[in-house]
Order: C-alpha cells, then sequence, then structure tokens
C-alpha cells in the first residue's frame, strides 16, 4: 500500500451533498453567495479574528497583497519557503531582496533584515515555516522604524495562535491557503487578512475586479473570488477541525517517540506559540543521508516530500545570493506523512526504515 506525504481530510459525502444542495437550490453559485457568507462568518469565529476575506486559491492573496503594499520596489523575504512566495514578488513587478533564516525556527532572522534594507525597500514578506510563527514583534520594530509594510505568508497557520492571538492579526496582511492538503481546506481556496482599516475595502475590490457596486470601478483589480461549491466544502470541513488537530498531533508524539532524535534536527516550535501540527519535517545530519533515507522510503512505496526544496534564492528567474543556512536546510530536510488516517503500523514502519539508515 502506497503511504503519501498527505491526504485530503474528505468529509461525508452526504454532508457535502446538503451543502451542495443550498447552493443549487438558491441557484447562486459564486459573487459571494450564501454559502461563502456563513464560512466567513464561521471563520472569524474559529480563529478569533476581525476581518477575513475569502479568495479562490492561497497565492493570489499574496499577489493582492504585494500589489497594494509592494509599489514595484524591493521586498525583503525569506529563501526558504514554497516556490509560490517568491513567484509572487517576481509576478507583481517586485524584486525578492533575500535574507537568510533563523537556524532553529527556520523562518527569516530579523537580525539580519536591516542590513538589506535600501531606499528601494518597501515591505517585509516573511513566511510562517511549517505553521511556526516568524519573530512577528522583532519584525513589526523593524518596520516601524524604517516605514515599511510587512506580509505574512502564512499559507501553513490555520488556527496557529501566538502569544494568545490569531497570527493572521500580526502584520499589514496575512495570507493562507485553503488548498486541498492543508489541515483546513475548500479543495482549492484561501484567504486574505488585515487589521489595517483602510487597507479592507482596498483587499475587498482588489479582489473582485475593482468593483465599487455594478456599474462602477474602485480602482484595479483581479477575480480572487472563491465559489460556492468551495465553500461548501469548508463548511463541512470546520465542524471536524479539533478531530483533525487531536489526531494529527498524536500522529507527531508519535514520531518523536519511535524515530531516533538523537541523531536529526526536529522543528522548534517558538514560545508562546498554540502549534498546529501543520507538518512533520525532520532534517538529517548531510544530503547523503536524506538521499539514503528517501531512497529507501520510496522503495517502500512511502512518499516523503522535500519541501522546501530549492533554497528560492537558487531559482533561475532571481538573483543567485547565496543563503548558506536555507540552502543547507533545504538539502537536508524531508516531510515525513502526516494525515488523518494514517495508522500507527504504518508510523512504525516509516520511522523503522529511517532509523536504520540514520
Amino acid at each position: 500500500m502506497k503511504i503519501p506525504v498527505t491526504k485530503s481530510f474528505i468529509p461525508p459525502i452526504e454532508e457535502y451533498t446538503k451543502q451542495v444542495n443550498r447552493a443549487f437550490n438558491n441557484g447562486w453559485l459564486t459573487n459571494r453567495g450564501e454559502l461563502v457568507l456563513e464560512l466567513e462568518s464561521k471563520l472569524k469565529k474559529h480563529l478569533c479574528v476581525n476581518q477575513i476575506l475569502l479568495t479562490n486559491n492561497g497565492t493570489i492573496p499574496i499577489q493582492i497583497a504585494l500589489k497594494l503594499l509592494g509599489k514595484s520596489g524591493e521586498i525583503i523575504t525569506t529563501p526558504f519557503s514554497y516556490v509560490a512566495t517568491c513567484s509572487s514578488i517576481v509576478w507583481e513587478n517586485c524584486t525578492p531582496v533575500f535574507v537568510d533564516i533563523d537556524p532553529v525556527h527556520w523562518t527569516i532572522d530579523p537580525n539580519k533584515i536591516e542590513d538589506a534594507i535600501t531606499d528601494k525597500t518597501t515591505t517585509i514578506l516573511a513566511t510562517h515555516v511549517f505553521g511556526n510563527p516568524c519573530d512577528v514583534e522583532t519584525i513589526d520594530v523593524i518596520a516601524k522604524k524604517h516605514g515599511l509594510s510587512v506580509i505574512y505568508d502564512g499559507a501553513h497557520t490555520f488556527g496557529v495562535e501566538f502569544k494568545g492571538k490569531s497570527i493572521f492579526e500580526y502584520g499589514d496582511i496575512s495570507t493562507c491557503s485553503f488548498h486541498a492538503t492543508k489541515i483546513f481546506h475548500t479543495g482549492e481556496g484561501g484567504a486574505i487578512f488585515s487589521t489595517n482599516p483602510s487597507l479592507k475595502d482596498q483587499i475587498f475590490y482588489s479582489h473582485n475586479f475593482g468593483h465599487n457596486g455594478p456599474l462602477e470601478f474602485h480602482g484595479l483589480g483581479i477575480n480572487a473570488k472563491i465559489s460556492e461549491l468551495q465553500a461548501a466544502m469548508g463548511l463541512c470541513v470546520l465542524p471536524y477541525m479539533d478531530k483533525i488537530i487531536n489526531e494529527r498531533k498524536a500522529i507527531v508524539e508519535q514520531y518523536i517517540n519511535l524515530l531516533n532524535v538523537t541523531k536529526l534536527q526536529l522543528i522548534e516550535v517558538r514560545e508562546y506559540t498554540k502549534w498546529n501540527y501543520s507538518y512533520f519535517p525532520v532534517i538529517f545530519s548531510s544530503s547523503k543521508i536524506r538521499e539514503k533515507v528517501e531512497l529507501i522510503l520510496l522503495e517502500n512505496q512511502i512518499y516523503p516530500r522535500r519541501y522546501f526544496y530549492p533554497s528560492l534564492n537558487l531559482l533561475p528567474y532571481v538573483s543567485n545570493t547565496p543563503m548558506p543556512l536555507s540552502e543547507s536546510l533545504a538539502a537536508r530536510v524531508l516531510c515525513l506523512p502526516l494525515y488523518v488516517g494514517i495508522t500507527q503500523k504504518e508510523i512504525k514502519l516509516i520511522c523503522d526504515l529511517i532509523n536504520q539508515e540514520l
């Protein structure tokens, strides 16, 4: 039997059909119908946030944020993230300026940010890595000192809290992905958050072609609207979130108990964080050992993922500035299978195969 790195959580089909029937009965499939509005309301309550706007995927919120705040300038960002973080910067005609990562938490190192600031810098775009928050307090101080805006790529951070507050309440704009592989999902989708009152209207107009009513336009916009069918999936998944996170927590704890962790580096969650167990990455002592482990797992039809690889500063469409910590981590990381339904027997097999190669 194949063991993938992840599986989508699929709610009972009759529950999804019930929600879809509502959309069919309304004759309303998109353009912020009843299901979208209901899901936004329930997510605001679940996440304890003041504002949320659902979108059709998790990348377009980053692009909207950069369109509003990047101003075609230099964007200080992390090399250790998914490609969408960097490609969005380039796509929006901005210039990524990489800053290496904190070796403990794997997020952007705030102690290196100020050295990268120039008169062209407009924004800091940082990623909460594997649900592990950035040093949001230090980044906020730096941004205010230099008059910069802050965008957080929170694709992995659904439900994460820092110091008792939703991680989406930090920064000028935060984003999240609701892709089918995420712990909360709408099949494909995402969300954009802002605590800045002056940005909320701009974000809304931007996600709907710039419309200000049916015949007037506030400004430039794009189509980022989520559909009723996507919202239907979200309404079905949301009631299971406690079950999903508790089961993932138990899986992570089993991995930690069974793996020879003395020969691995595990993620160190930042202090004061309520984590969501979104991924279980392990760092091997060398790329050679990582390669050996990956090969033996693949031979046993177990499919981990080199997440994140490559280090984004090595992409062909950016300037190749050395980022030694990120490059080293990207060469040695594997995310192990983690999803609701993976069995204890399967986890034990994975751990036994890894331990024999360490």
